[in-house]
């Protein structure tokens, strides 16, 4: 049996996409991520022949239609992206006879809970995003009978759209800032998620699958407020000779979105720790050097 893994990504420019590729060049893992104008999950018919040709010994789903608030309004597009397209693509892995490895979110749950989310736990999305992963995660499962589903929270980088990101572009304009502090979750550096994965795909080159399909929450140690995570952003920033903003908390009244956010984000990943022994970082220790990469990166600019 081949061990050496062989990576199919779909979705290129995405944080966990970018992520993934940057670790597999590192590991020597050979790695092929596929953009939307070669495979776009929302009009899938099939995979392109050079999917095929790479030979993949597994495929991870980065695609998404991942913006919240947008989705509200863009319901079809995000049913064929996160869902339809999710299982078409999860089916035609399958006749591969490969793994497939797909990413979900914390939004599928309620966020009533007062303990950490397992994987067992009832599911209730607030919104069209959450409600559109959900339905994706049933596609995939019922599509692909080796599936992986990670569901993740949080998720940044130094690549894209994310939090971290943000509150430092704001810290350049502002001189305070009020975010929300009480939605609890646990933030997750988008390179722990690709190491994780990079280590399930090694585990099961090995190891076969072992009966361990199905759903995994993998999110980074320990939790947070939105204000908690931003004060530490800044903190983490000052200390490099970034910039830095005074963060006042607020309630989620105070800042109304389009759609509804849980309170409780927060995932419990003994299952994966179990399933494959891995553990993520805490979040404070995997955010440091994206800050530090950030602020390297903006000095070098200016």
């Amino acid at each position: 049996m081949n061990t050496s893994p062989r990576l199919l990504v779909v979705g290129r420019s995405g944080q966990v996409a970018q992520a993934l590729a940057e670790r597999a060049a590192l590991r020597g893992v050979p790695l092929l991520a596929l953009g939307r104008e070669t495979l776009d999950l929302a009009s899938f018919t099939g995979l392109p022949e050079a999917a095929l040709a790479f030979q993949p010994t597994a495929v991870i789903n980065a695609a998404a239609f991942t913006a919240v608030d947008k989705a509200e309004e863009s319901r079809e597009e995000a049913f064929a992206i996160n869902a339809h397209g999710a299982g078409r693509l999860a089916e035609a892995v399958r006749a591969l006879s490969v793994p497939f490895l797909h990413l979900s979110t914390d939004y599928v749950y309620d966020g009533s809970k007062a303990a950490p989310y397992v994987e067992t736990d009832p599911t209730g999305p607030l919104g069209v995003y959450g409600t559109s992963k959900l339905s994706g995660e049933d596609a995939v499962i019922a599509a692909h009978p080796q599936a992986l589903v990670f569901r993740t929270a949080w998720v940044y980088s130094p690549f894209g759209g994310n939090f971290v990101k943000t509150m430092l572009r704001l810290a350049a304009t502002r001189d305070r800032l009020t975010v929300v502090d009480d939605q609890i979750g646990s933030p997750t550096s988008a390179f722990d998620i690709a190491d994780a994965l990079l280590g399930v795909a090694r585990s099961i080159g090995y190891e076969g699958m072992k009966g361990r399909a199905g759903i995994y929450h993998l999110a980074g140690g320990g939790e947070t407020s939105w204000c908690g995570f931003a004060r530490v952003i800044f903190k983490a920033s000052a200390a490099l000779g970034g910039p830095s903003l005074e963060v006042e908390p607020i309630t989620t009244a105070q800042y109304p979105t389009p759609a509804r956010r849980p309170a409780n984000s927060r995932l419990d990943c003994s299952k994966l720790e179990d399933a494959f022994s891995l553990t993520l970082p805490p979040w404070q220790d995997s955010l440091k050097p994206i800050v530090e990469r950030l602020v390297s990166e903006a000095v070098a600019e200016a």
